[in-house]
């Protein structure tokens, strides 16, 4: 009763107190804000401890999963996008998330495109990003992963997402190959990373998206399976692809044996956003959060009724309850991963999702969550 009350009055008082003030600040200086606060206070098992026991709560066997090999204590994650550099895992491992991405990091590092990276569409609960992949490299990012102590991370599953380097000497298709082989070869080895995400749908890159064509992604994925990783791999998957394009990618990625997909990332489709709220021209970058959901869900759908046994499903886009994240999972998605959610939500976000999801499970009648995954797949 504690923690549901505690969690219900975080939820309020983020929504009309911190976020008021938080959304004055301008959003590249709010991210960049929070994530030294968070780093800072995940070094210290104090703040750890407190976290944990105001946020996270006891496991819940029925939200437990083991996905490709991988131990996953409860279904909600972080996307890549969030930390990009693995400076939070400690203490997002006690806000009650079962995992989370870092990344996208690359194989060179990188400051990413001109500031400012983020706008907000408040009104379409939307953020417009243009990072670019900015990140430290992923030598430095995983030295920075190895570094933390076994009581500070402990087995919380991290999932690398690796893209190409975002730079004007990394646009053929060989040299965006070799960028990626150099960091998954670097990721091997690494018992902290028990997953790699190949993010092939990052939108504001040189170069564009060119493993969104099924010929180039075949190369890549090739070049990959020489690597001998035996860590499961996932594709990150572009929203703004028609279904039969898309199938094109899962057909590919089948062949290679590829574990599983996350669906989706952001959209360039600005077709509806000035409906909502004022958007200019000038703002660059792809969009997240509602405006994918729909799109995304849909893509999730398709993916599980035709691969659902060759291939795990992530759902990310548009979690902002438990009603959104439970919808996922019916659709077909055994984990999902949220960052909008959280930054126009509020921190307790993930510990309410597995609450609302525990309490789905058990008014629809499933003992476990596996259970209810695709279960309104063919309904629609």
């Amino acid at each position: 009763m504690f923690r549901r009350a505690f969690l219900r009055y975080n939820r309020w008082s983020y929504k009309y107190l911190a976020k008021p003030l938080l959304f004055k600040i301008p959003p590249d200086k709010t991210h960049s804000d929070m994530i030294a606060l968070t780093s800072w206070g995940g070094k210290y098992a104090f703040f750890r401890a407190l976290v944990g026991f105001l946020f996270k709560g006891k496991d819940d066997k029925s939200l437990a999963q083991k996905i490709c090999g991988v131990d996953f204590k409860r279904p909600v994650g972080v996307s890549a996008g969030f930390d990009k550099n693995g400076e939070v895992i400690p203490m997002m491992s006690r806000l009650g998330f079962g995992f989370m991405e870092i990344g996208s990091v690359t194989a060179k590092k990188c400051a990413g495109n001109p500031r400012p990276w983020f706008y907000r569409l408040p009104n379409s609960q939307s953020l417009v990003v243009h990072a670019g992949l900015a990140n430290e490299g992923s030598e430095g990012v995983l030295g920075r992963v190895r570094a933390y102590s076994d009581k500070s991370i402990g087995n919380f599953p991290v999932i690398l997402s690796v893209a190409k380097t975002n730079c004007k000497e990394v646009v053929s298709v060989a040299e965006g190959i070799d960028d990626y082989v150099k960091t998954i070869t670097r990721a091997k080895s690494e018992p902290r990373i028990k997953m790699i995400e190949i993010n092939i749908s990052c939108p504001n890159t040189y170069g564009g998206e060119p493993f969104t064509d099924p010929e180039k992604l075949t190369r890549l994925l090739k070049a990959v399976n020489k690597i001998g990783i035996k860590k499961p791999i996932f594709l990150k998957m572009p929203v703004d692809l028609k279904w039969s394009d898309f199938k094109k990618l899962l057909d590919v990625a089948v062949l290679y044996k590829i574990s599983g997909v996350t669906i989706a990332n952001l959209t360039k489709d600005r077709s509806i956003v000035n409906k909502l709220d004022n958007l200019p021209d000038t703002v660059l970058g792809g969009m997240s959060g509602k405006l994918t959901e729909d799109i995304g869900n849909e893509l999730i759908r398709q993916t599980y009724l035709n691969y659902g046994d060759n291939l795990k499903i992530i759902g990310v886009g548009g979690i902002f309850t438990a009603e959104d994240a439970y919808k996922k999972i019916r659709l077909g998605a055994s984990l999902v991963e949220i960052i909008s959610g959280l930054i126009y939500c509020g921190p307790q976000l993930a510990a309410e999702i597995n609450e609302g999801v525990s309490r789905f499970l058990k008014r629809d009648g499933f003992a476990h969550i596996s259970e209810a995954v695709g279960v309104d797949a063919r309904k629609l």
